[in-house]
């Protein structure tokens, strides 16, 4: 049994997905951000019980980026669109399309290339459906109509686009381990963040998302300042020492 858990959770990141997929082109657009909200959920259980019961496989590895393309590069670009970019006609759907190839390139780059554990090449297609999903669901809760145009969510789609298949470094949190926080901080810390999110879920959810995206470039951006510190340090150092 605990050898098809994972596929059994990928399988309902597939299914959220999917449902995402049909219920934004029928309009219902807060349960399609909902739908690819519980597909992350399932998408993080489905890679957690994997490694834990170490019944990882090239198997598993292919279907959930089957999975993944459906519920984070297609829902989130058809989501996008029909609640906001199918205004923009034809430079809407090239976004749209623009977006979900770029969730697929990731995707493979992932399957192909070795990375570390303790960080993604490109921001998670999960992050970029989380993002997307939070935001209209801000937006409906303000009471937002549909073909909502604003230039800032076409920007939006085009910035992730680019952060998918970017050079630019995220942390993954793999190497956390539950079991090394003491019982009694966490579920302080637990509470804390359930009160926080259940104050106003889509805002809170949207800017520790936009939180997440925002650290892989001030990361890299730190890392140049410091190699240019360190290199203006060390040449001082020479100079003092001549």
């Amino acid at each position: 049994m605990i050898y098809f858990l994972p596929g059994i959770f990928t399988t309902l990141n597939l299914f959220s997905g999917f449902y995402a997929l049909l219920s934004s082109f029928e309009g219902k657009f807060f349960v399609a951000s909902l739908a690819i909200l519980l597909a992350i959920l399932f998408d993080i259980f489905d890679g957690r019980i994997a490694r834990i019961t170490g019944q990882t496989s090239k198997f598993g590895k292919e279907y959930d980026s089957l999975a993944d393309m459906v519920s984070f590069g297609l829902a989130p670009a058809f989501l996008i669109y029909n609640f906001s970019l199918k205004s923009y006609s034809k430079m809407g759907w090239l976004a749209c399309f623009l977006y979900a190839a770029c969730v697929a390139l990731r995707l493979a780059r992932f399957n192909v290339k070795e990375t570390s554990g303790f960080y993604f090449e490109g921001l998670p297609s999960p992050a970029g459906g989380a993002i997307i999903a939070a935001t209209v669901l801000l937006l409906h809760k303000m009471g937002v109509e549909p073909l909502y145009k604003n230039w800032v969510l076409l920007a939006m789609v085009y910035l992730l686009s680019y952060l998918f298949i970017s050079p630019i470094k995220y942390p993954s949190f793999k190497g956390i381990k539950i079991r090394t926080i003491p019982a009694f901080y966490f579920l302080v810390g637990f509470i804390l963040l359930f009160v926080i999110t259940a104050s106003n879920p889509p805002l809170v959810l949207l800017v520790i998302t936009t939180c997440y995206i925002l650290m892989g470039p001030f990361i890299l951006f730190w890392k140049k300042i410091e190699r240019i510190f360190k290199k203006f340090i060390n040449n001082t150092t020479k100079k003092t020492k001549n």
